[in-house]
C-alpha cells in the first residue's frame, strides 16, 4: 500500500480523499494534508513517546472534572474546507501527537471533525520538515489556536497563538520555563518535569 499511494502521489499528482483514507489497511498510518498522502512510518522514538506520555498526562489531570478532552495518536482529525462539506470528500486528515478539543460538537465516532483548540506536534527525523512548515500553515489556515511544536533534542516548545486570522511570533521556552496555555486557562507545566 505505501509504495502505491506514493507513486500515485508522485507521479499522477492524485488527490486523495478520507473515503480513500478509510479503505486503506488499519494496520498502516497515514495523514492526508490537502488530498496528499503522507506514510507515518517508521513508529515513533522512545524519546518521542516518553515526552508525547509526560505531556498527554499533565494536560489529562488538569482536565479532570473539565469539559475540554485530551486525544493522542493515532487520532484522527479531519479538516475541511467548508462546514457542510461531505465528510467524505475531506482532504485533509492528520494525526498530531495530542490533540485538545473543548467543543464536544466537534468530536464523533470517528475522532475530530474541525479545529482542535491545541495541537501539540513532537518532531522527529521523518516527520520535522512537515511539522514546522506545512502543518504550521494547516493549522493556522483551520483556526488551531494553539499549536505547541516540541524539539526532543534540542529540549524546547515554541508555542504559536492566534491573533485573529494569523499565527503571532512563536513563544520560545526551553530549560527551567513554565509554559502557560492561554487556550486552557490556568494550565501551567513546568518543562524540568518534562525534560528530566
Amino acid at each position: 500500500m505505501a509504495q502505491s499511494v506514493k507513486k500515485l502521489n508522485e507521479e499522477l499528482n492524485e488527490k486523495f480523499s478520507y473515503a480513500d483514507y478509510l479503505a486503506w489497511p488499519d494496520d498502516e498510518r497515514w495523514e492526508l494534508i490537502e488530498g496528499v498522502a503522507y506514510d507515518m512510518s517508521p513508529a515513533p522514538a522512545r524519546e518521542h513517546q516518553r515526552l508525547s506520555a509526560i505531556i498527554f498526562a499533565k494536560i489529562y489531570n488538569f482536565l479532570s472534572g473539565r469539559e475540554c478532552e485530551v486525544y493522542f495518536a493515532p487520532f484522527d482529525v479531519r479538516l475541511a474546507e467548508a462546514e457542510d462539506e461531505n465528510y467524505e470528500k475531506i482532504e485533509t486528515v492528520v494525526q498530531p501527537d495530542i490533540v485538545v478539543i473543548c467543543d464536544q460538537n466537534k468530536l464523533d465516532k470517528r475522532g475530530c471533525l474541525g479545529a482542535p483548540d491545541i495541537t501539540v506536534e513532537i518532531l522527529s527525523p521523518s516527520t520535522s520538515y512537515k511539522d514546522q512548515t506545512e502543518k504550521l500553515l494547516l493549522y493556522e489556515k483551520h483556526g488551531v489556536k494553539e499549536y505547541w511544536i516540541v524539539n526532543p533534542d534540542a529540549k524546547y516548545i515554541m508555542i504559536y497563538r492566534l491573533e485573529g486570522a494569523k499565527y503571532g511570533k512563536p513563544e520560545y521556552l526551553t530549560g527551567n520555563d513554565i509554559l502557560k496555555s492561554k487556550s486552557l486557562e490556568g494550565l501551567e507545566i513546568d518543562l524540568f518535569e518534562v525534560w528530566t
